[in-house]
């Protein structure tokens, strides 16, 4: 082998220190590749050496055996040989030079340590009550694939151009109907953009509101933990904003001087409540005071069982409401397609910032989601979740009375989360939540949300994506972990 450095003029020359890999030993790597079908062979061989340089299998500087050599050591033509290295020369993983051999380029660097799979999981555990995530199990497999064929046998060629970026034409119709139907919003498909999820709903009017000069924004305190960084990635500031017992505080709001606002008025994330009436009026009356701008996110409105769900707050003012929702909730976080609906003073600004963020959403996802709303399929995906969900919310709330006496379950019931505050004698919280942990189950205090510490046990519990034994399972194994540590039906905590 040679020196690792490089010589302008061209190839490196060996040193007598780093011989040349020689002999079929050597290139074993390569063997498979020879032994591919002869149509895919020359690919192959070229895709082998392409990966051993990349690796560093094969060290920059390396000398390679001649075409001829490397032919008769793998049993392939010479011509196969000669036409890999020509390839990767070109592509600037091997050099070569007239009389001189080719040689692995010093261009190349070897891929890295794998990256962290940073989806997240809570693996091996016996119960994971973090909240916000559905029942994948209740995915409508067989009619989310019979639409997936239909819109594959009858989308035109047209479509599969690069799509306006608020989104298909049929999609923004059909989630149009559906949510002026289902939750009372004004809907004008020309004002509906077709997003990957509220994520990216808070990106993009984050970025325009940016541009318009806004460094700060309001956000709900307890809220959800990832408005903070999503603005701050479009270079927008959070302030954090109190709740009361009728939803945002207004008089704090007022005190703020931000002219714009995130809520989750429907299912206030994560305290459960539903803002008033009066604190709907409230809010809309300062939006228009200051000529701000009050950002909806519908999360989980589509699910309260105890009541019809409360219509939308952007059906009061649409012009001064962003509403934004998803089906990550209903269908699955995965799909990453959801809506967002934008007053028309905003509207061309957040296309503009669509296009250039990534051309619009795929074709065939929303061709596919717009036929599954117009079949009804949707609806009764629905349906199905609520009745699924309100059996789950039950059976927690009784499997927390069966092993917790005394729980209060705060908030409306709603949603795929409830809040509930143990009586004291279970505290101090960060002894329960290490015994919890320790038991194998995954449970979120609501301080880990931005709440104020309470002195006994607060808990914020997802339910929906757990069957209804494992549910059971979970508080019981909660409760055995707290009696073992001296908690008995009434008794003081040791």
């Amino acid at each position: 082998m040679t020196s690792s450095g490089t010589n302008r003029g061209g190839p490196p020359h060996p040193a007598p220190d780093r011989p040349g890999p020689s002999g079929s030993a050597a290139w074993e790597l390569l063997l498979p590749a020879a032994a591919a079908p002869p149509r895919a062979r020359g690919r192959t061989l070229q895709a082998a050496l392409r990966e051993a340089v990349r690796s560093g299998r094969l060290a920059p500087g390396t000398r390679l055996p001649s075409s001829r050599e490397l032919a008769g050591d793998l049993g392939v033509s010479r011509g196969l040989v000669t036409e890999a290295y020509e390839q990767l020369t070109a592509e600037g993983y091997l050099r070569s030079g007239r009389g001189a051999g080719t040689w692995v380029g010093g261009a190349v660097r070897a891929v890295g340590p794998r990256a962290r799979d940073r989806a997240p999981r809570a693996a091996g555990v016996r119960a994971d009550f973090v909240a916000g995530t559905p029942d994948l199990s209740l995915f409508p497999r067989s009619a989310w694939a019979a639409a997936h064929r239909g819109v594959l046998a009858e989308l035109p060629h047209r479509a599969l151009g690069y799509p306006d970026p608020r989104g298909l034409p049929e999609l923004r119709t059909a989630l149009a109907e559906l949510l002026v139907r289902r939750r009372g919003v004004a809907a004008d498909p020309e004002r509906v953009v077709v997003v990957s999820g509220v994520a990216q709903a808070m990106t993009l009017l984050g970025s325009v509101l940016h541009a318009r000069g806004t460094s700060r924004v309001g956000v709900e305190d307890p809220g959800s933990p990832e408005h903070g960084s999503l603005f701050a990635s479009a270079g927008v500031g959070t302030v954090p904003l109190p709740l009361d017992d009728e939803g945002l505080a207004v008089a704090a709001l007022e005190a703020s001087g931000v002219r714009a606002v995130v809520t989750t008025p429907a299912h206030q994330f994560p305290t459960g409540i539903a803002y008033s009436a009066r604190r709907r009026g409230e809010l809309l009356d300062w939006a228009r005071s200051v000529d701000g701008l009050v950002i909806e996110d519908d999360y989980d409105g589509d699910f309260r069982y105890d009541r019809a769900p409360v219509g939308a707050l952007q059906g009061l003012d649409p012009e001064r409401v962003a509403y934004t929702g998803s089906v990550s909730k209903s269908l699955a976080p995965g799909l990453r397609l959801g809506w967002l609906l934008v007053p028309a003073s905003h509207l061309e600004e957040v296309v503009e910032r669509k296009r250039t963020m990534d051309l619009g959403n795929p074709v065939l996802d929303q061709a596919l989601l717009a036929r599954f709303v117009e079949r009804g399929d949707y609806d009764r995906q629905l349906r199905r979740c609520q009745r699924a969900y309100r059996e789950r919310r039950d059976v927690l709330v009784a499997a927390l009375e069966e092993h917790f006496p005394g729980t209060e379950v705060s908030g409306v019931a709603a949603g795929l989360h409830a809040v509930a505050a143990l009586p004291g004698r279970y505290g101090p919280q960060d002894r329960f939540l290490a015994r919890a942990a320790a038991a194998g189950v995954v449970v979120r205090p609501s301080a880990h949300y931005g709440a104020t510490a309470a002195d006994g046990v607060r808990l914020v519990l997802g339910y929906a994506h757990l069957p209804p034994a494992r549910i059971r399972d979970g508080v019981r194994l909660m409760a055995e972990a707290v009696r073992s540590q001296g908690v008995r039906d009434g008794s003081p905590a040791l």
